[in-house]
């Protein structure tokens, strides 16, 4: 029977061990085990964790400082490149939207729940937040949205693992915005007092899913084939790559003030799409919708004909916002 262990220092190719990629939160560890699990179970090969240490892990500036959620990637992606890892498994929405030369998008599982959560002193919802409220988020997405809803709120810049900003609502915040994903793949849903609904808080291009990236090269070679046969979810794939080919076209960053949704009703995919002033005092939505090619791909594997659509309607809503005057709001045009 196939085995999932974890380690620190580097650990050599082997033919019959699969080595993934992660980052040492408590958050990126259960999310990378499920994937790992899931990777074992389908091709019976033992997978080992390599953890792997991102300069978003130990700087203490703000991810708009540090340029923005990338920061999560890179080293991921140059331990892939190495042959340090096989397999690297990212947040989705940490992706910059620009291909990275060597490495291939490999699955993309099934997502989890896509919404922003507050979580709040004495159990409290956005609305029931005091005047001049103390929030801590680090996303000028999520601060624009709060501001939009709220322009009584005192925003405060946040960094650190969930524990660290949760402890923050205990000391000198009444609120935090997190994703909602995150607390419940770690277990701690009960710190949420709400769920923002998506058709008025949209959350970040990919939020909610999990990317798993392989070299090039591999992408079509066993056992990498077998596993993201298994572990891809045709709806989440089509999804997020609409999100993410927005993000693209808006020439956006990965912390851009962009809020992105994206489902499937029936053979549609229904993508809308909110740009926001920094300060939230203005915003801009554009929607549109397309129908995915009947039969031409598989549920386990994705294809090109729906990735194709996807990638289509999300260039339409960015250029549907861009010639409504986007760009006057966010500052779009950024290195992806």
């Amino acid at each position: 029977m196939s085995t999932v262990t974890r380690v620190e220092g580097p650990v050599g190719a082997r033919p019959d061990l699969i080595r993934i990629g992660t980052r040492g939160s408590a958050l990126a560890i259960s999310q990378t085990t499920t994937v790992a699990e899931a990777i074992a179970a389908a091709t019976g090969i033992d997978v080992v964790l390599v953890t792997v240490k991102t300069e978003g892990d130990v700087s203490r500036q703000s991810l708009s400082q540090l340029g923005g959620t990338g920061v999560f990637v890179s080293a991921l992606r140059d331990a892939l490149i190495g042959d340090r890892c096989d397999i690297a498994v990212h947040s989705l929405k940490d992706l910059p939207t620009a291909p990275c030369p060597g490495i291939s998008l490999g699955a993309i599982p099934v997502r989890a729940d896509a919404r922003d959560a507050l979580c709040a002193r004495d159990g409290k919802t956005l609305a029931d937040l005091p005047h001049g409220a103390s929030v801590g988020t680090g996303s000028p997405r999520r601060a624009a949205q709060l501001l939009c809803a709220r322009p009584d709120l005192n925003v405060r810049d946040l960094r650190g693992n969930v524990d660290t900003r949760l402890r923050r609502v205990e000391n000198d915040l009444d609120a935090v915005v997190l994703a909602a994903a995150g607390l419940d793949r770690i277990g701690r849903s009960s710190a949420i007092t709400e769920r923002f609904a998506l058709d008025r808080t949209p959350g970040a291009p990919g939020q909610g899913a999990l990317a798993l990236e392989v070299r090039e090269s591999d992408l079509a070679r066993e056992p990498y084939a077998t596993a993201f046969a298994a572990l891809n979810d045709s709806e989440a794939r089509a999804s997020a790559l609409a999100e993410r080919e927005l993000l693209a076209a808006l020439e956006a960053g990965c912390a851009a003030p962009v809020g992105a949704t994206a489902r499937i009703a029936g053979d549609r995919l229904l993508l809308s799409a909110t740009v926001y002033r920094l300060d939230g005092a203005e915003s801009l939505t554009a929607s549109a919708d397309c129908q995915l090619p009947a039969g031409a791909d598989t549920a386990e594997t994705g294809g090109t004909a729906s990735d194709a659509a996807a990638v289509d309607l999300g260039r339409r809503v960015a250029f549907d916002l861009l010639e409504r005057g986007a760009a006057s709001l966010a500052p779009l045009g950024s290195a992806r």
